[in-house]
């Protein structure tokens, strides 16, 4: 454990009024800091009352302190808990005293940060963190618990081991070419790399899942004017959100609705109908519909059932988008609800009586990959999600150089690449910007 030279405060719950607010130091001088705000050092880990002194003496409030001494603290330095009461003038008090026994004011994150330096958590855990204080739902508060308690660094963990060992028998067979046994068409390299491979398609599948409990699935309806846009998001969501007339060309700005589909948060994105020859204003919407589209993880089209003119997909949808077309006002058309027997990405529906939205709503869970995982899903970001692409992007290259030319060495730098790009996930290996840039996301106390 290293301690860092300075000893920082901050408050360690929301800004306001509450019955009971928390100021934290962290530090080798928290000790210090401890006598001299509380006339002695408290018992470790015991919660005693005490009264909260500044420098001068005076008395700023009394409550309950907690020291927990390096190396087993959060931190892994000596840490001080004040519990006083929750207003923001006490709070502020506390601190300030603290500031004059010689702390500093924390950065965002810097809690955590030095729970990472010190090796108390990997950088994944360490994001767990935020991840758990900002969860929009049950379910993704309970798989941020689970990257907390290491189930996600466990995965990468595994799978960079087994990269160790393909590295170690590829090398092997690198720095022993006069040996008879060619240990690149090795039945256990093959084997391994094999195993490797579905490892790589699984934690990507399972990471993906997270990304999604994480930061939520956003979908964004779209369509020609008038079939039904705003009703089929007002069904969806449970309110009146968006304003529904018969008059064409009514939604002239994006609308957004978030909604919980068992544990999944999908944001719900209103659109402009597209249509040629717009007015001034309509025309402002249409552009920021195509601009939402950009951003979309699935697109509804919506067509109006009833209307024969209405059966083709604008051009506007990006290739390679996640699209389900929405046949709705099947209240008119007399056709039956749900998914098409063709068995395509269509949902028959009618926004105006319901029928038909438990199946938009399971297709909506299917197209965010997602299950009720339970206790098996963790969270993942966008930037896991990136660094496993590229370790997996590394051992694909590393496998067709071996398939073409026999290019062990090729394969070695690979695999040596690929366990560099897992490596970012936990902070095996990472920059100090890396760093800067993770925790300048977290609050002030945490």
């Amino acid at each position: 454990m290293t301690s860092a030279p300075d000893t920082i405060v901050a408050t360690a719950t929301p800004a306001g009024t509450a019955g009971v607010g928390i100021v934290r130091l962290s530090g080798s001088e928290a000790e210090r800091i401890a006598r001299g705000m509380l006339g002695s050092l408290p018992e470790p880990r015991y919660a005693t009352y005490r009264t909260f002194r500044n420098a001068r003496g005076e008395k700023l409030d009394s409550g309950v302190a907690l020291y927990f001494p390096a190396p087993a603290s959060f931190t892994g330095e000596a840490v001080l808990e004040l519990h006083g009461h929750g207003g923001p003038v006490v709070m502020s008090l506390l601190v300030d005293a603290a500031i004059e026994f010689g702390a500093r004011l924390a950065e965002p994150g810097e809690f955590t940060k030095r729970a990472f330096l010190n090796g108390k958590l990997d950088l994944a855990q360490a994001e767990a963190i935020a991840d758990l204080i900002g969860s929009g739902t049950a379910q993704a508060a309970r798989a941020a618990l689970r990257s907390l308690s290491g189930a996600f660094s466990g995965a990468v963990d595994t799978l960079a081991e087994r990269l160790v060992r393909l590295r170690m028998h590829v090398e092997a067979a690198i720095d022993f070419p006069e040996e008879e046994i060619d240990f690149l068409s090795d039945e256990a390299l093959l084997s391994q790399l094999e195993d490797c491979r579905n490892a790589f398609d699984e934690l990507q599948n399972q990471a993906a899942v997270g990304r999604v409990l994480r930061d939520g699935f956003r979908v964004v309806i779209v369509g020609k004017p008038n079939a039904g846009k705003s009703s089929l998001l007002n069904k969806l969501s449970g309110e009146e959100s968006a304003i529904v007339t018969e008059v064409a060309g009514t939604t002239r700005d994006v609308l957004r609705e978030q909604i919980n589909i068992d544990g999944l948060a999908v944001e719900l994105v209103d659109t402009a109908g597209l249509r040629d020859n717009p007015d001034r204003i309509e025309a402002e919407g249409i552009r920021r519909a195509r601009e939402a589209l950009t951003s979309a993880d699935a697109v509804l089209w919506i067509q109006d059932a009833s209307d024969s003119d209405d059966a083709a997909m604008g051009e506007e949808v990006p290739d390679g988008a996640k699209v389900t077309v929405v046949r709705n006002k099947i209240d008119l058309t007399g056709e039956e609800p749900g998914a098409a027997s063709d068995g395509a990405a269509v949902i028959n529906l009618s926004a105006k009586t319901g029928a038909g939205i438990d199946a938009l709503r399971e297709r909506l869970r299917a197209l965010a990959g997602y299950e009720n995982l339970g206790e098996g899903a963790f969270t993942a970001r966008k930037r896991h999600i990136d660094a496993l692409s590229r370790a997996a992007a590394h051992f694909v290259a590393g496998c067709a150089a071996l398939d073409e030319s026999r290019a062990g060495e090729l394969l070695a730098e690979e695999l040596r690449l690929a366990h560099e790009a897992l490596g970012e996930i936990t902070g095996a290996m990472s920059s100090d910007d890396l760093l800067g840039r993770i925790f300048a996301d977290f609050c002030i106390g945490k």
